[in-house]
């Protein structure tokens, strides 16, 4: 397996149902993530899009097809493996956050570590690091109630990253934030890029999309097209230049 793709994935399916009632939710999907590549999948709602995310992140196993991360094949790995993975290697960023609203921000960012194994000290301050490094220094200490939509998914952000996983995962980043939230969350996603992060972007935005590296168009279960993004990361700041005119 050649070590400069990040994520990939041969055949991939996902079926769910039986016989008439059949429904093949990702239809033989091959994929390849450079590391430090931003890949956004567009496609209309039940195409298929977040079963892709959930399958490459070991949310849920393949009907059938294979899927390696690093190098590393993750489609037969023992739930104990899988678990210990989505926990080191993944990180997830989801629509509605998912944070824990009895935890503050701090805390909410500190627990992926703390799971993980390390000291509280340790795990403490990698938090604050990730939440100054989102601009949410100031927030360490307020619970999600007392956080915009923006705020929360900054919070979310800076968690997915606190183990330093091999790829970021995120299902309708901006899918609850208004245009001013949505914009700094642009702004945080490029700067993931441009620290050399890989990450894959499931997305309605367009706004989002244009961001990527690459686009996938999904329809169906299937790839219609993998188009590579003519500005690449050096167009992303006239681009974030542009919405804020």
């Amino acid at each position: 397996m050649t070590e400069t793709f990040m994520v990939r994935a041969r055949g991939l399916r996902k079926e769910y149902g039986k016989e008439a009632a059949l429904v093949r939710a990702v239809d033989n999907v091959d994929l390849d993530v450079a590391a430090g590549e931003t890949v956004a999948v567009m496609g209309p709602s039940g195409c298929g899009k977040s079963t892709l995310l959930h399958l490459l992140g070991g949310l849920d196993r393949p009907s059938a097809g294979q899927i390696w991360l690093a190098g590393q094949r993750i489609d037969e790995m023992s739930e104990r493996a899988m678990a210990a993975l989505r926990r080191d290697g993944v990180g997830f960023v989801f629509q509605a956050f998912h944070l824990m609203d009895e935890l503050t921000s701090v805390e909410n960012v500190e627990l992926p570590a703390l799971l993980a194994g390390r000291s509280p000290r340790a795990a403490r301050r990698r938090a604050l690091e990730l939440l100054d490094r989102v601009g949410l220094a100031g927030r360490a200490r307020h619970l999600p109630s007392e956080l915009s939509g923006g705020q929360r998914q900054r919070v979310a952000i800076a968690r997915a990253l606190a183990n330093e996983p091999l790829v970021v995962l995120a299902d309708e980043p901006t899918g609850n934030l208004d245009s001013e939230a949505t914009l700094d969350v642009l702004r945080l996603l490029e700067s993931l890029h441009d620290a050399g992060q890989t990450v894959v972007i499931v997305t309605h935005d367009s706004r989002i999309a244009a961001t990527a590296d690459r686009l996938i168009s999904m329809r169906d279960g299937a790839f219609v097209d993998d188009t590579r993004l003519t500005g690449g990361t050096s167009g992303q700041l006239g681009f974030l230049a542009g919405l804020e005119g």
